[in-house]
């Protein structure tokens, strides 16, 4: 992703920072980075017009080791952190080079509830993070803090065994496989971290780190709304067929979402699905939108960057063949580090928490976000295998509190189901009746995934420039895009970010 920042300051920023922010990225706030840094260990974002300023670390503290923690911990509700931090006795002797008077303002504790750091904060208004907020959105995004809460045997445990899982599976009779994943699901659930079936940890820290931006300036901070035309939130319909009895299954689902109004991708597997370039060419003819679900669906494609590259000329082919810009992991199999070299536009194998699939986890994000180059769309809403067969629900009410969840938080309600499972008459009267709750409402962005990727990446090229009257959208989303203020962000969902943030007052 390209930084949004320049060099030159002017009146159409409100803040100077002395190294570009994940977050301001995220929130399209107007900064620039021609702040020099001091020196002293700190990194420093200032407004402006002068006053407050937000400090964080510029390294940590030799000793610093990332550890799990909780921002808050004196509280209800704290947030959980990952990341490397900065002891109170280390942060004294940083602080001591600014002048002032600090004091510990917000306790920083362990999951046990020791005391680990403080949010320091000056006479004047300047607060000092005892961490790096990027190190803090990262580990979270790229699922970094399974290194921190999982040992290294352990994770090495897990992957002898999926692999094994989708080795022996063929040979498995698929009663005896359902069988052993429900048991291990009654395991899988006791999963502390990410919560499920919604995890507001990454979401409250960004909300709290924007009403701290707002703390150090004297008018309202603005940001490029999530989503477009007005819109409050996204529903986002996705399939994926990995077998040519999916293929036949197709249409009971297609005839459904028409008659809705509805749009969704299909995620077909080249080797195995068994599509063929006339029936994608028909989908898409109709609105549809077709992705890649890996090649073989083996759990293979993303085992080593030489599998990446060996499997990339087939897959790629097959997208040509398409239309296809998208992917999506079979088994939601991922990571960070070789999801770029895909070559897609987007990306959507990270769920935002699932204890359930053989790579468990999530990103902790019901937003798209960017890694490197490739956008990442989440899929916040549980699978309906997981949902009906291994935890065998009878309804869609899981997705309907989920999804309105989402609506009240301005998220992305992505779904993902199997049309082989909807040929179950009680899964698909739930999808159904899913459908119809959501289809009409007029604050729902109805997109398929390809317009949101599309979207995204429009919006980071755009920003935010001031004018007489107040901000405005300059940029590619200028004539859809709609400028938002820190207050209406102040959701009833999220009062323990604000109740961290008035520890800092």
């Amino acid at each position: 992703m390209e930084w949004g920042v320049t060099e030159n300051v002017s009146s159409s920023y409100l803040f100077s920072a002395t190294r570009p922010l994940l977050a301001l990225e995220h929130f399209r706030t107007p900064y620039s980075t021609a702040a020099v840094s001091r020196g002293r260990g700190v990194e420093e974002l200032r407004a402006l017009e002068g006053g407050s300023a937000l400090l964080w670390p510029s390294a940590p503290a030799d000793h610093a080791r990332p550890t799990a923690a909780l921002l808050g911990g004196d509280g209800t509700n704290p947030i959980p952190l990952f990341a490397s931090i900065v002891a109170d006795i280390d942060a004294e002797s940083l602080l001591a080079a600014f002048g002032g008077s600090w004091t510990p303002a917000v306790e920083i504790s362990d999951l046990e509830g020791g005391h680990l750091a403080s949010i320091w904060r000056r006479e004047d208004g300047t607060v000092f993070l005892p961490f790096d907020p990027d190190e803090v959105q990262l580990n979270l995004l790229s699922e970094r803090y399974h290194q921190i809460t999982v040992t290294r045997s352990a994770r090495r445990l897990r992957a002898v065994a999926m692999r094994a899982y989708y080795r022996s599976r063929g040979c498995t009779p698929r009663p005896v496989r359902i069988w052993m994943r429900r048991r291990f699901a009654t395991i899988q659930a006791r999963s502390q971290f990410p919560r499920w079936p919604i995890e507001t940890c990454l979401h409250d820290f960004l909300e709290f780190f924007h009403s701290l931006l707002q703390s150090i300036v004297d008018e309202p901070v603005p940001r490029i709304a999530s989503w477009p035309n007005g819109h409050t939130w996204a529903l986002v319909l996705t399939h994926d067929v990995e077998t040519s009895l999916g293929v036949q299954a197709l249409d009971p689902v297609l005839e459904l979402e028409q008659s809705l109004g509805l749009r969704s991708s299909w995620n077909f597997v080249p080797r195995r699905s068994g599509v063929d370039r006339e029936r994608a060419r028909a989908l898409t003819s109709a609105g549809f939108e077709i992705g890649v679900h890996g090649l073989y669906h083996d759990g293979r494609d993303l085992e080593s960057a030489a599998m990446v590259r060996a499997r990339l000329p087939l897959m790629h082919e097959a997208a040509v063949s398409w239309g296809a810009v998208g992917f999506r992991s079979p088994a939601t199999h991922r990571r960070w580090d070789l999801m770029p070299m895909l070559g897609f536009d987007y990306d959507s194998s990270y769920p935002d928490t699932d204890p359930f699939e053989p790579h468990n986890g999530g990103c902790c994000s019901w937003l798209p976000f960017f890694n490197e180059g490739l956008v990442e769309l989440p899929m916040t809403m549980t699978m309906d295998h997981t949902l009906f067969v291994i935890l065998r629900h009878r309804d869609e009410q899981a997705w309907v509190r989920k999804a309105e969840f989402l609506r009240s938080r301005g998220g992305m309600a992505s779904i993902d189901t199997h049309p082989d499972y909807l040929a179950d008459d009680t899964v698909f009267k739930a999808y159904r009746r899913f459908l119809e709750r959501f289809a009409d409402d007029p604050d729902a962005w109805k997109a398929l995934p390809r317009e949101v990727s599309a979207w995204w990446r429009s919006r980071s090229e755009s920003r935010l420039e001031r004018t007489g009257e107040g901000w405005q959208v300059v940029g590619p989303v200028a004539g859809d895009a709609r400028v938002e203020y820190c207050s209406e962000h102040e959701r009833p969902l999220s009062l323990h970010a604000t109740a961290i943030l008035q520890q800092c007052a």
